[in-house]
């Protein structure tokens, strides 16, 4: 049996970082950052919160309700942070609308370059990936190599535990946009 892998951040925190990434008025996709420190307890993989940043207005190229992408700058300085801290880099970024939180096939083909190159660059250092919206979230982490993601199976605020939606595919075809 595979351990659990858990994303554990404190409650201010967490209200601060959705805060973030949910703002009363959603008008493009937000994004943010965790550097996180990789732990063993009993059958977990625990990732335990150091630090966070958020992404400001400039620090994309562009973004709309749908999509966005991050400046080279802004890549280079998270990848950077990440290094300082010898930590784990951790992706959130949000999705509008009341349904439950999954990756888009635009995420799933933006993690298939940017991955392998936050491994290379964090010395093979896993990389975890979350998506939120206002009823849920779901997550991926990639522990052993840069393509092949793992669900991650929570997030643990204080003593309560969060589930995933597990609704975004593992695997994806993109040559004929149909899930394998």
């Amino acid at each position: 049996m595979k351990a659990r892998v858990l994303l554990n951040i404190p409650k201010a925190v967490h209200q601060a970082v959705w805060r973030h990434l949910l703002p009363r008025r959603f008008v493009f996709e937000e994004a943010a950052f965790i550097y996180a420190q990789r732990r063993t307890e009993d059958d977990s993989e625990i990732f335990q919160y150091l630090d966070w940043s958020a992404v400001p207005p400039i620090g994309f190229v562009s973004r709309s309700r749908y999509h966005f992408e991050l400046t080279d700058e802004t890549r280079a300085s998270v990848i950077k942070r990440a290094h300082d801290l010898n930590a784990s880099l951790v992706e959130l970024h949000s999705h509008s609308g009341i349904w439950p939180a999954q990756f888009s096939p635009s995420d799933l083909l933006g993690f298939q370059e940017f991955v392998p190159h936050v491994w290379w660059r964090l010395k093979r250092r896993p990389y975890l990936a979350l998506v939120i919206s206002s009823s849920s979230f779901d997550g991926f982490v990639w522990t052993t190599n840069p393509n092949t993601p793992r669900r991650l199976d929570g997030i643990v605020v204080e003593k309560l535990a969060f589930t995933p939606t597990k609704l975004s595919p593992l695997r994806y075809n993109f040559h004929d946009d149909n899930k394998i």
